[in-house]
């Protein structure tokens, strides 16, 4: 065979080879275009299917929001409610207030009634002591009946709270005692020192009720 003819043939099997790797492309490229086409028309109906969501959700959330008229409604039920607390408060505290002044004036009309009630026992002693002295000859016996009721009636002081302050020998104490003079003490000693009472003075849980009015030495 001759080199022409044998160049001829190889140039023939070429251009075939060629052809055939150029409509392979074709059908690569068609076949990538057809990719590309159908994963465009999947993300368009993707968005399609996203957006129909979202603008379900947005209506079921516009649904579940309370309209203007129902919220107006709202707030009256509200309103009414506090304006009941309130009410049933003022009226508590009116009965409140009524109630305390009640009991305030019972203690002040009656506050003292037990210690009342306490001091009728020395007054009934007393009662029997003055019939007694009508006829009594023995004035030492009568004497010692008054001391009798004098200690009872101190006893029943106590009990509420009233004692006696103490004045002899004492120091001068002006939160206790009221100097109504002033004498030459005996000695040093008593200078300062109360020499004498003139009027007993008592507390109550601890408060002067009525300072002792005393003589102070010089």
């Amino acid at each position: 065979m001759k080199f022409g003819t044998i160049f001829v043939i190889q140039s023939v099997r070429n251009k075939k080879r060629l052809k055939m790797s150029e409509e392979t492309i074709d059908k690569e490229m068609e076949a990538m275009d057809n990719s590309q086409e159908m994963t465009e028309k999947e993300q368009e109906a993707t968005d399609k299917s996203q957006e129909t969501e979202d603008e379900t959700t947005s209506q079921e959330e516009e649904a579940k929001e309370p309209t203007t008229e129902e919220k107006l409604e709202k707030a009256e039920e509200e309103i009414t409610d506090l304006k009941d607390q309130l009410l049933r408060k003022i009226a508590e505290f009116d009965n409140y207030r009524k109630r305390t002044i009640k009991e305030k004036t019972e203690l002040i009309l009656n506050g003292g009634e037990k210690t009342i009630v306490s001091i009728l026992p020395v007054i009934d002693d007393m009662e029997r002591a003055l019939k007694n002295m009508q006829n009594a000859e023995d004035v030492a016996a009568v004497l010692e009946g008054v001391e009798l009721i004098y200690k009872k009636f101190l006893d029943i002081l106590e009990k509420q709270g009233v004692k006696s302050i103490k004045t002899e020998n004492e120091d001068f104490n002006v939160d206790l005692h009221e100097a109504i003079a002033q004498l030459p003490a005996p000695s040093d000693e008593m200078k300062g020192k109360i020499l004498d009472c003139t009027l007993t003075g008592y507390t109550m849980n601890d408060k002067v009720i009525r300072h002792a009015q005393v003589v102070v030495g010089l």
